[in-house]
């Protein structure tokens, strides 16, 4: 085997923002658990693009684009054009490689389709001996969930990913797969129907070498089995950090587990206005763990006045954060094989694609009345207090606990400090947690 060193340029592609997107940046996590994979002779240069330039005179041996978003295929396509154009071949995967593989194989000189753990030295190898191939579909042989190790966390350029002088969140998986198949959503496609948790003692030992107090759990939801989140929780309480995640089960005994844990806010879906979704938030409440709702808007079962009963409910539910989307096509779900389907997808491109701009005919209303609705759920949730003033109540609110547990940074108080111009000493205990 030859393991003389590889230069590899590990790069992930920027996206242009929606209007009014708050403008920070997490450290992606998709490149970093790709880097994991490769075999110790390949030195990595990852450049995230949306948070430095990326310079094409670097040298390097091989390049690859590690995409999530259907919005990153298209610039992705022109970084691959440009190394061609200086002799340099070019791989792809990631979430929007899979997901986009048809179109993005014509632009690269390899696809990667799957999960790496065990896969990515003999892509090398090929590379090596000038075999690479065009495709490495890997997609429904999933490696054994004991191989999924750390991340290479220590590719990130740490100074980049804050947002006024607050360090963002690292980004973690204690699962993959997921046994839901819901309508606009392409995990099932992605990594299985079949809900596969990493071993309690892996995720304990990977979050312990995590140098950061505050996380998001990007699994798909944390409410796959009962008996599995108990035993996270409890696993990963010592640790002391505060977290993010989809949804937890709505059980009391889960829940109370959840906020020792360090529960920090959980994204919530609030499809309807009923008593049940009023009480799930309450209940979150209860137990001290902020919420964030997720709307969809354009479903085939609402109307435009379903649409405003749904924003106008969200203010009677007390909601720390809303997020909200139109409902978008993406290939491989599905919302995407029904629509295509009826003729209902006008707009194909995939820069369009970014959950905020409406690219398919409305069941029950015209395309830029969506449009509208989209807008008006964004101005009418933050009239009274600006997202970004909401999203530093949360701050304040963990900053309050950590402090209460004695982990809480001076560097932060510093850095808020500096950049909010107050005493955060004094915002926190103003807070009502």
């Amino acid at each position: 085997m030859d393991t003389r060193t590889i230069k590899l340029k590990l790069i992930y592609p920027k996206w242009k923002k929606l209007p009014g997107q708050t403008t920070f940046n997490l450290p992606p996590h998709g490149p970093v658990a790709f880097a994991a994979t490769l075999p110790w002779y390949v030195d990595i240069d990852f450049v995230d693009e949306n948070v430095e330039e990326l310079n094409f005179d670097d040298p390097c041996d091989l390049v690859a684009l590690s995409m999530m978003l259907s919005t990153q295929v298209k610039r992705g396509e022109e970084i691959a054009a440009e190394y061609h154009r200086r002799g340099k071949q070019v791989i792809a995967g990631g979430i929007s490689t899979m997901l986009h593989a048809e179109e993005l194989v014509n632009h690269v000189d390899s696809i990667f389709l799957g999960e790496a753990e065990g896969r990515s030295e003999g892509v090398m190898q090929d590379w090596r001996r000038g075999e690479l191939k065009k495709v490495y579909n890997y997609m429904l042989q999933f490696p054994a969930i004991e191989d999924v190790g750390p991340c290479r966390r220590d590719l990130y350029k740490r100074d980049l990913y804050n947002h006024k002088g607050v360090p963002m969140v690292d980004l973690f998986h204690a699962s993959r797969g997921c046994r839901f198949s819901c309508y606009p959503c392409a995990v099932s496609y992605l990594g299985g129907r079949k809900f596969r948790p990493r071993p309690i003692d892996k995720v304990v030992e990977d979050l312990a070498g995590i140098d950061n107090n505050r996380l998001f759990i990007v699994d798909n939801s944390l409410a796959q089995n009962k008996e599995w989140e108990k035993e996270l929780f409890t696993a990963i309480a010592p640790l002391k950090k505060k977290w993010i995640s989809h949804t937890i089960e709505d059980d009391p005994e889960i829940l109370d587990l959840a906020a020792k844990a360090g529960a920090w806010y959980v994204y919530q879906a609030v499809y309807d206005t009923s008593d049940y979704i009023k009480e799930r938030v309450k209940r979150y409440h209860d137990y001290g763990i902020g919420v964030e709702g997720t709307i969809l808007l354009g479903l085939d079962n609402q109307t435009m006045d379903d649409c405003k009963r749904l924003i106008d409910f969200l203010g009677e539910i007390d909601l720390d954060l809303a997020e909200f989307t139109v409902m978008t096509p993406f290939p491989h779900t599905k919302g995407y094989d029904d629509l295509l389907r009826q003729g209902r997808i006008f707009d194909f491109d995939w820069n369009h694609y970014n959950a905020g701009q409406v690219v398919f005919q409305p069941k029950h209303m015209t395309p830029e009345e969506l449009q509208d609705i989209y807008d008006y759920a964004w101005k009418t949730f933050y009239k009274d207090e600006t997202q970004e003033s909401k999203m530093f109540r949360l701050f304040c609110n963990v900053a309050l606990r950590e402090m209460e547990e004695g982990t809480y940074r001076p560097r932060d108080r510093r850095l808020i400090n500096k950049s909010f111009g107050r005493d955060v000493n004094r915002k926190v205990r103003n807070v009502n947690v």
